[in-house]
């Protein structure tokens, strides 16, 4: 358990806007694949438009010598979020469909680090950290602070910066590399609020220095 979100928030708010991007950082790409595209089993209005925006990131990144680090839903046939098994989604990112796969926009650098999750069928996992080697990598890596962008705001991106809050890093939302999935219109909103009330800075990628 971490000491306190309040206190890692607060850690933050120091750092002077531009963002200079320092040894420690690493940037999560959430779920940037087909099924979660327009188009896809389970696409996200708008979803396409964060492509350019986490692209840029990437090579900003990269060109820090900072880790890249890609989550990904990598669910067998018959997982227990599908419908058909009584959960609330329709089937989406099974393991090795094209639907699984990453956008073939996304420019994802050979040494990414590729997290697989909800691989279990008897297991949902909307965070990049359950069940995963999220944790283990980022501490391997040294990584103190994160950079988050992907989809979906108020499901995968929402309970990967809780959990990684939780996991004592600090953590900075990218408002303008998220969308939500929006069952709800305001449901983006309240995820971007209740990411803040757990103690991330929520920031747009202008803010990160070139």
């Amino acid at each position: 358990m971490c000491k306190n979100n309040t206190e890692v928030a607060a850690l933050l708010i120091p750092r002077i806007q531009p963002f200079e991007l320092e040894k420690g950082d690493a940037l999560i790409v959430v779920d940037l694949q087909n099924d979660f595209l327009p188009g896809g089993a389970l696409g996200v209005a708008d979803g396409e438009k964060v492509l350019t925006v986490i692209n840029s990131c990437i090579d900003l990144f990269q060109a820090h010598g900072l880790p890249v680090i890609a989550t990904r839903d990598w669910h067998p046939p018959k997982h227990c979020s599908f419908q058909e098994q009584g959960g609330p989604w329709p089937p989406h990112c099974v393991a090795d469909t094209h639907g699984a796969e990453f956008a073939a926009d996304l420019h994802l650098p050979s040494d990414a680090t590729i997290i697989s999750k909800g691989t279990d069928p008897k297991k949902d996992a909307y965070s990049g950290f359950e069940d995963t080697k999220l944790e283990a990598v980022l501490s391997s890596l040294g990584v103190r602070q994160l950079f988050v962008g992907g989809l979906a705001t108020d499901y995968c991106v929402l309970n990967t910066v809780k959990d990684a809050l939780e996991n004592c890093y600090s953590v900075y939302v990218l408002k303008d590399a998220v969308r939500a999935v929006n069952l709800d219109a305001e449901d983006g909103d309240k995820a971007l609020d209740e990411m803040r009330a757990n103690g991330a800075i929520v920031i747009a990628t202008m803010d990160l220095a070139a």
